[in-house]
């Protein structure tokens, strides 16, 4: 199986930048078989939402509120990153990441435990 851990939220000023990063642990086979990567988020009161995502092969997507300021990207078969600029105090959310791969019982999903961001205006 696979286990992801954010790490890189915090606090920051409206305008600022923060850089997100999802690292994934565990089976090696189904690592390999990572095909879809996400970063959602949820903020207080509301429902998770898909901000980023990009599947092995294909363009990225991004949702309307983060496009031109967000940038997914994947550097190692098991880290991929958000990168986020010109923050708002809108942006401030518990954002989540999640990868798409191949488990024992076939198509699995996984989810890492949330890196809070605050964006201050």
């Amino acid at each position: 199986q696979v286990q992801l851990v954010e790490s890189g939220g915090g606090l920051v000023q409206a305008g600022g930048s923060l850089r997100l990063s999802c690292a994934a642990s565990g089976s090696g086979f189904s690592i390999s078989t990572i095909n879809t990567m996400g970063w959602y988020r949820q903020a207080p009161g509301k429902q998770r939402d898909l901000v980023a995502s990009i599947a092995s092969g294909g363009s990225p997507y991004y949702s309307d509120s983060v496009k031109g300021r967000f940038t997914i990207s994947r550097d190692h078969v098991n880290t991929w990153y958000l990168q986020m600029n010109s923050l708002k105090p809108e942006d401030t959310a518990v954002y989540y990441c999640n990868a798409g791969f191949l488990g024992r019982a076939g198509a699995a999903n996984a989810w890492g435990q949330g890196t809070l961001v605050t964006v201050s205006s």
